[in-house]
């Protein structure tokens, strides 16, 4: 004794149930296709179509899921929009502290220019006070040597 029973929500297919024992009912589902042509082979559940019947959008659970949906999308875009706006003020900052690194480069440049211009010249006016200093001496030892 068999009965088809379309109970399950898969569209497409129907349930037999048997009775297996002469005490009772036992059912035990099988798939079979409910439409002409239908290979026997259920479609696995990954996939079979998750677009809603115009039915389902009236319901409570669509309302709840569509709502819950566009909450994480906005969340999601104004999380995109933060994060644009962080990298944006973070690159602005870095641009102006290297601005203020390359005025401090110049001026410390020019300050070294400076610096070496005078050691420069504090060198030559020593080095040109020294040499006939030593000269002399060298000519003054010469001629007490020749005494």
């Amino acid at each position: 004794m068999s009965k088809i029973a379309p109970q399950n929500s898969t569209p497409g297919i129907s349930v037999i149930h048997s009775q297996a024992h002469a005490g009772g009912l036992q059912q035990v589902p099988q798939l079979v296709p409910a439409g002409p042509g239908g290979g026997g082979k259920a479609v696995p559940p990954s996939k079979q179509s998750k677009k809603s019947s115009p039915m389902d959008r009236n319901s409570d659970e669509y309302r709840q899921r569509r709502e819950r949906n566009n909450m994480a999308v906005k969340k999601s875009r104004l999380k995109s929009k933060q994060k644009a706006q962080d990298t944006l003020q973070r690159v602005n900052q870095l641009k102006e502290e290297n601005e203020r690194l390359e005025a401090k480069i110049k001026l410390l440049t020019k300050e070294l220019s400076v610096l070496k211009d005078l050691f420069l010249e504090h060198a030559h006016s020593l080095a040109d006070n020294m040499q006939p200093a030593s000269t002399e001496n060298t000519t003054a030892t010469s001629d007490n040597a020749g005494q």
